[in-house]
C-alpha cells in the first residue's frame, strides 16, 4: 500500500475494514530556505531549525530568525521551561524564552552534544563518539560540570541515542539498551535500573521516538540490523514484518534514518524516513498494520516530511528539501499542491491457493466508495481560433475585418453572396499590435469525475500491462459500479498481480475487489 492505510469500521459495516487516503500536505508556512532540521513546541510558539537559522514562529505564522546553527543533520531540542537547548552534534546552543538570548554553549567543560533531552531540571545529553552521558546544571544548560558525565556499563559498546520516557533516560548503544533514572544522587544524579538491559541496540541515532508511553526505533545487535521495535516494560517487541524488514536491507544506508510519531483521529503512527534510499514506511499501532507514503512526479519520488510538531491544534511537519511546512490534512489530497497518487497491490489468489489451470480473467470489480467527483465546473483552457491552414485569427482594428496572420480577410458564404466578418472593437480605436481571437475548451477539472486505473502482471510483478481507466463515479453517483472487464487468460493465476491506483483529489474508501474467473481448457 502507497498513501493508503487501513481503517477499522464499527461492527455492522459493510467490510470490517477499508483503505482511506493518508492525509494531504497543505502548506501553512514557510520558514527561511530549509531544509527543516528539526521542530519544537514551547508555551505559545513554535521553534523551527531551518537550514542554519533558529527561527521563533508565532501563532500566526510568523517568523523571527534568533541565531544561527551549525551543520546540516537533523537536530534534537528539549527546554527546562525557561532555556531550550539545541543540539546540532557536536555544537549545541541555548535560546533563553524570557530574555530572548540566543548562543552557542561556551563553557570549556561542554564535551559536545549529539542528542538531548530533559529530566527532572537537569538537560541530560550524549557525549558524541563514546559512551559517556552528561547532565548540565540544574535548570541551567550553559554550566556542565566537568564531572557530571558516567559511562554506559552494560556493554562496551559507543551510545548511539538517548531519550527520556516515564522520567528514566533509554540509552541506545550500537548493540546494547539499557535505563537509567534519576536516583537524587549529589555526584551525578543518574543510576543505571538494575535489570533493564538487553542485548539490542539501535542502527539509527534519529529514528528513536516515543507515543503513546512506548518507545520505537530501529534495531541493531552483533546479529544484525534493520528490524524496527517497540518497547514492552525494557525489552524490544518486533513490529515490523518480513516484507518490509526485506525492503529496509536493500537500502543502500539505514544509519540516517528519522523516526517521529503523530496521532490523528484515532491513530497512532511511527514514521520512519530513509533519506538516502529516498523512502518513507509508517506502522499504525491502532491496527499494526504497515504502509508506505511518497510523492509523484510521474515516477514514486521521495515524501516531504522528515520533522513534526503538534503546535496550533495540527500536526505539522517540515520538508526535507526547503522552508516549507505542511499540515497533515486528511480531508485534503494533494501534497501541496502536487498530486497525491495513492496504490494497492495485491495477488489475485489468497496467499497459501495455487491454480496450474489455464483461467479466463472474466472481471474484476472494485468494492469502493463511488461518486465521489467533486462539486466543480471543468476548466477552461484558452486556446487560439486557427484558420484552416493552421494560420491564427487576429482582429486587424486598421481594415475592422478579421484577418489570419498573411492579412487575408476572412469571409463567411451567405445567400451566394460573399460577406466580410467585421469585429466590432472596443472601445472603438486602433490596437496595437492586432489583437489575437482565443477560444475557451472543455477540459476535465482534476476530481470531476475521478478515475481509477488498473493494471495487472502475470509474472508476480515483474512486468506490468498497460494502465486501464474506469470511473469511480460523478458527484451523486453512488449506484456507479467501477469495474473492469476481459482481463484476458493466465496459465498461473497464482502469478497474476493486480495493481489498482489513482491521482484525482477526492476522498478514497475502498473495501476490497470481486474477482470472476473461470477455468478453460483453450
Amino acid at each position: 500500500m502507497v498513501n493508503l492505510f487501513p481503517e477499522v469500521v464499527p461492527e455492522g459495516g459493510k467490510q470490517p475494514a477499508f483503505l482511506q487516503r493518508a492525509p494531504g500536505l497543505p502548506l501553512r508556512v514557510t520558514v527561511g530556505t530549509g531544509p527543516i532540521r528539526g521542530l519544537w513546541q514551547h508555551n505559545s510558539y513554535m521553534y523551527v531549525v531551518s537550514g542554519n537559522t533558529f527561527y521563533q514562529v508565532s501563532s500566526s505564522y510568523v517568523a523571527t530568525a534568533k541565531g544561527t546553527i551549525t551543520g546540516t543533520n537533523p537536530v534534537t531540542m528539549a527546554d527546562n521551561g525557561t532555556q531550550i537547548m539545541i543540539v546540532a552534534d557536536p555544537d549545541g546552543y541555548i535560546y533563553n524564552t524570557s530574555t530572548g538570548v540566543f548562543a552557542q554553549i561556551t563553557d570549556p567543560d561542554f564535551p559536545g552534544a549529539s542528542v538531548v533531552d530533559y529530566l527532572d531540571g537537569y538537560f541530560v545529553f550524549i557525549e558524541p563518539n563514546s559512551q559517556r552521558i552528561w547532565v548540565t546544571a540544574l535548570l541551567d544548560g550553559t554550566s556542565v560540570d566537568p564531572l557530571d558525565f558516567v559511562s554506559a556499563e552494560g556493554d562496551p559498546d559507543d551510545v548511539v541515542s538517548m531519550i527520556v520516557d516515564h522520567r528514566e533516560v533509554w540509552l541506545f548503544g550500537k548493540n546494547s539498551t539499557e535505563v537509567w533514572y534519576n536516583a537524587g544522587l549529589s555526584d551525578f544524579p543518574l543510576v543505571r535500573i538494575q535489570g533493564a538491559f538487553n542485548e539490542l541496540g539501535c542502527a539509527a541515532r534519529y529514528s528513536v521516538a516515543k507515543m503513546n508511553n512506548q518507545v520505537y526505533w530501529l534495531g541493531k545487535d552483533d546479529r544484525g540490523q534493520g528490524i524496527v521495535y517497540v518497547a514492552n516494560g525494557y525489552q524490544g517487541q518486533r513490529i515490523s514484518t518480513h516484507a518490509v524488514e526485506w525492503q529496509i536491507q536493500q537500502y543502500g544506508s539505514m544509519t540516517d534514518a528519522i523516526g517521529f510519531t503523530y496521532q490523528q483521529d484515532g491513530h497512532s503512527f511511527y514514521v520512519l524516513v530513509f533519506p538516502t534510499a529516498a523512502k518513507t514506511w509508517v506502522y499504525d499501532a491502532s491496527t499494526g498494520a504497515w504502509h508506505e507514503r511518497a510523492g509523484w512526479n510521474n515516477q514514486w519520488t521521495r515524501y516531504r516530511a522528515q520533522a513534526q510538531v503538534f503546535y496550533n491544534s495540527e500536526n505539522l511537519v517540515g520538508d526535507y528539501e526547503n522552508g516549507n511546512l505542511y499540515a497533515f490534512d486528511l480531508n485534503n489530497y494533494a501534497y501541496n499542491g502536487e498530486v497525491q497518487r495513492w496504490l494497492r497491490s495485491w495477488r489475485a489468489l489468497p496467499t497459501g491457493q495455487n491454480n496450474l489451470t489455464r483461467t479466463a480473467q472474466h472481471a474484476l470489480q472494485l468494492d469502493c466508495e463511488t461518486g465521489v467527483g467533486l462539486a466543480q465546473y471543468p476548466a477552461y483552457v484558452s486556446e487560439d481560433l486557427t484558420a484552416e491552414n493552421g494560420a491564427i485569427l487576429l482582429a486587424e482594428y486598421t481594415q475592422n475585418d478579421l484577418v489570419t496572420e498573411s492579412g487575408e480577410v476572412i469571409t463567411t458564404e451567405a445567400n451566394d453572396n460573399f460577406e466580410t466578418i467585421a469585429d466590432a472593437p472596443n472601445p472603438p480605436y486602433y490596437f496595437t499590435p492586432p489583437v489575437y481571437l482565443t477560444t475557451t475548451s472543455y477540459s476535465a477539472a482534476p476530481g470531476y469525475d475521478p478515475q481509477a486505473m488498473l493494471r495487472w502482471s502475470d509474472d508476480g510483478g515483474h512486468t506490468w500491462s498497460n494502465e486501464h481507466w474506469r470511473s469511480m463515479g460523478k458527484i451523486g453517483a453512488f449506484g456507479y459500479r467501477t469495474i473492469w472487464r476481459r482481463l484476458g487468460m493466465t496459465m498461473k493465476i497464482r502469478d497474476r498481480v493486480y495493481e489498482v491506483s489513482g491521482t484525482d483529489p477526492v476522498k478514497i474508501a475502498i473495501m476490497g475487489a470481486e474477482l470472476q474467473i473461470s477455468g478453460t481448457n483453450a
